[in-house]
């Protein structure tokens, strides 16, 4: 459906409707037969890994072990389309920047490095060996090494990502701006502080034995496919599943699975959610601070009446520090408070607390609803502390599950792509490579950002991603790359990030997860770790799309060479000649790969030491830390309602189910009955009468910060949803330039794109496409 219609959508999550959708994404890449055979080999032990999400594989060996959005994924690497030198001949950069996104993407595969001709703002093509002469040139000339900015996507490799942070530290920088800047900062941030590790302790195996699912600001349906397959089996067994989401979502209300044929002949399905609380954007840490207070007044009573206590007093004893100052903070919290800043009722919140009570073991999974606001490493923690109230951390089908995007995201941090390294890691980095790594911590991207506005002549160096339209307040980012004295983008498809150009220019295109990688010892495969820390491999199935791709890591080793010639010791064309050798680099770093080729060749491959799962706690304390947060009452959005006026409302920026990060496929959000449309706005029916508006109108929207700066988006249709009132959300990254560059998570730096203080204007040309 292209035309432009906005029609509840009534059926399940999944179901015909996904597998209509993956056929349909498979016949417009042109190719489907080379599509269809692509997708059988995704997550198989002999096959790639799925370029999408990082959800884990529920078995390495399932035929259909894929969904909707990584079909996408796959169809789009695998498309026919070229964009070959004779693209960039007929359209100047200035032309193309007025292309949409999706325009962009459709593309298809770019063929040869192009180098930026400002003379003629045109690409034309290049050598390779001129490309990293030139990248080699620019960063030599630069007066320091961290006038460097090297970002990484998560779909990079642990091959590829190991090799990119030691060129760069040899080179002598800790600049890795990445994405998870933008995501799961957060996370990390706040359960480090926490259980002393960084990253979920859950296995897909604990889904099967937890009582109660906690969901928390994600969409499960759109982002994560996969997921939904393990809660439908939860839901199936009797355990409670509750979702805490400003917004109806369709995969947390009803899901169909595509690969269970009696369902599907039937027209039955699943009903995910047993409870579903729509609670005000970014009101989850005063909701899970409600049923913390619910759990501790319950306990408080039980000790008066004499019965058993509620909470596990022997693991808060044994293995948790600070619980007294925690629960005093609770205790002391107003319902009142509570109530007002969540959008809950305390009957609500306490109904959820009974359920975590009767629970054995309990999940709690978070999305980037959570990770995107100024409060998001306080409602993380305070996740966390309702989880240690009973021991949920440490034992089978219990624990933190943050649900992260990119298919290698989490390995690319494991590998060393951290802005903040820690000193023991650089230690052993040096060790082994007989060099002394840069000590000084570098520029996550919010900094990076900032760097390259106030210092121009800067070279930026992106590994994958689409930086100038995932990130903030889109027109500084775009000048902040305009600064830049060189930007070299290494991709598989075009993007907008290639067309805002510093004063010299690069693309180079590499292969793609789908295909052969040959190095000189014959094929290659590549490690990814999922959200899981399960570490398994991967080898492409198709020839590359053009003979002139190199793979990410050749791309990086000669770089190297190039750039550090006899000032290395490291072999990097000796390295990439077998990627087994990058493999025993790896293992030679980090204890925890150790035998790293050996256990990655077991089908399905292996699992990383958690060392919270064994509730060993790597804290400064040597225990489990509680930590007491007040609910924020003076953030962006009360400031900017107490200072207009005017209505000022919340809004949370999300994705269409057309789309993965920025890469969009196609412009329909099916489960929210939006089709041929990409700038909607989705506002209470009642907030659009009060504003004299109706459905389908066309708006303008400002969004109201503390640095004064006037940000504008311009001409959105309202569209009349299940939302709380004074809430809003509209598709990223058209809304991107409304976020701040100020406006960041405390103590992650995080954007802050899930909370947009904004007012609404009616749009002055409603005929005028922009």
């Amino acid at each position: 459906m292209s035309k432009k219609t906005i029609q509840l959508y009534r059926q399940p999550a999944g179901g015909w409707g996904a597998l209509k959708s993956v056929a349909q994404q498979i016949l417009e890449q042109g190719n489907p037969l080379k599509g269809a055979r692509t997708l059988l080999s995704a997550n198989q032990p002999d096959g790639f890994d799925c370029p999408g999400c990082a959800w884990p594989d529920a078995d390495h060996t399932s035929t259909f072990e894929f969904c909707e959005n990584g079909a996408k994924a796959v169809a789009a690497e695998s498309t026919a389309s070229r964009a070959t030198p004779d693209l960039f001949s007929k359209y100047t950069v200035s032309e193309l920047l007025r292309q949409s996104d999706h325009w962009l993407e459709a593309q298809g595969r770019l063929t040869h490095p192009m180098q930026y001709d400002r003379a003629s703002d045109r690409y034309l093509p290049v050598s390779w060996e001129l490309v990293f002469q030139l990248i080699a040139l620019h960063l030599n000339a630069l007066v320091t090494p961290d006038d460097a900015i090297f970002y990484t996507s998560g779909r990079t490799s642990n091959e590829a990502a190991f090799l990119y942070q030691l060129f760069v530290r040899e080179f002598g920088t800790n600049n890795f701006p990445d994405c998870s800047n933008m995501c799961h900062e957060p996370s990390g941030v706040a359960m480090k502080a926490a259980i002393g590790v960084g990253k979920g302790t859950v296995q897909l195996s604990d889904f099967q034995e937890a009582d109660a699912i906690l969901i928390f600001g994600q969409n499960p349906g759109t982002n994560h496919p996969r997921m939904l397959g393990e809660l439908r089996a939860a839901a199936k067994r009797g355990a409670a599943i509750v979702s805490f989401n400003p917004l109806r979502e369709r995969g947390l209300e009803k899901f169909q699975n595509p690969q269970d044929m009696r369902e599907m002949l039937s027209g039955a399905a699943t009903e995910i959610s047993s409870d579903y609380l729509q609670l005000k954007i970014g009101g989850d840490l005063a909701a899970v601070k409600g049923i913390i207070k619910y759990v501790l007044e319950s306990d408080l009573l039980a000790q008066q009446a004499g019965r058993e206590r509620l909470i596990d007093v022997s693991f808060i004893r044994e293995h948790t520090a600070n619980f007294e100052a925690f629960s005093a903070d609770v205790l002391n919290e107003p319902w009142e408070r509570i109530e007002q800043e969540s959008g809950l009722q305390r009957l609500q919140l306490g109904r959820v607390a009974q359920t975590y009570l009767q629970a054995k073991n309990v999940i709690a999974c978070w999305g980037m609803g959570i990770t995107q606001h100024k409060q998001s490493v306080a409602t993380i923690q305070m996740i966390l502390n309702l989880l240690l109230l009973r021991g949920h951390i440490g034992r089978p089908g219990a624990g933190p599950c943050p649900v992260r995007g990119h298919s290698n995201v989490q390995g690319d941090r494991t590998m060393g792509i951290n802005e903040k390294p820690s000193p023991a890691f650089l230690q052993r980095l040096g060790r082994v490579f007989q060099f002394k790594p840069p000590q000084q911590p570098g520029l996550g991207t919010v900094d990076a950002i900032r760097a390259m506005l106030d210092m121009p002549g800067k070279v930026f160096f992106a590994m994958g991603g689409n930086f100038a339209t995932a990130t903030p307040d889109t027109a500084l980012t775009h000048r902040a790359l305009q600064n830049c004295g060189l930007t070299v983008h290494v991709a598989t498809k075009l993007n907008r990030s290639h067309l805002i150009c510093g004063r010299e220019a690069l693309i180079l295109p590499c292969l793609g997860r789908t295909e052969i990688d040959v190095q000189a010892t014959g094929p290659q495969a590549v490690t990814v770790e999922d959200s899981m820390s399960m570490v398994h491999l991967s080898s492409g199935i198709n020839p590359p799309a053009s003979p002139e791709l190199l793979s990410e890591p050749m791309i990086v080793a000669r770089l190297a060479q190039a750039t550090l010639q006899q000032r290395s010791q490291t072999d990097w064309l000796g390295l990439v000649a077998d990627y087994d050798r990058i493999r025993d680099k790896i293992a030679a770093v980090f204890e925890d790969f150790s035998d790293f080729n050996q256990r990655v060749k077991i089908p399905g491959g292996f699992r990383l030491r958690n060392t919270a799962a064994e509730r060993e706690w790597q804290t400064a304390s040597g225990k489990a830390n509680f930590f007491a947060h007040a609910i924020p009452a003076d953030l962006p959005i009360h400031r900017a309602r107490q200072q207009n006026a005017a209505p000022v409302f919340n809004l949370a920026t999300i994705r269409s189910h057309d789309q993965y990060n920025t890469t969009i496929y196609g412009l329909n959000d099916r489960y929210r009955g939006v089709f041929g449309e990409r700038r909607v706005l989705f506002m209470h029916a009642d907030d659009i009468a009060m504003l004299s508006m109706q459905a389908g109108d066309w708006v303008d929207l400002q969004s109201l910060s503390d640095d004064g700066v006037e940000r504008k988006a311009c001409r959105f249709m309202l569209v009349a949803y299940q939302i709380p009132r004074g809430c809003l959300a509209a598709y990223f990254p058209e809304t991107n330039g409304l976020v701040p560059l100020s406006s960041v998570a405390d103590h992650a730096d995080t954007p802050t794109s899930k909370s947009i203080p904004v007012i609404i204007f009616p749009h002055q040309d409603a005929g005028q496409d922009t």
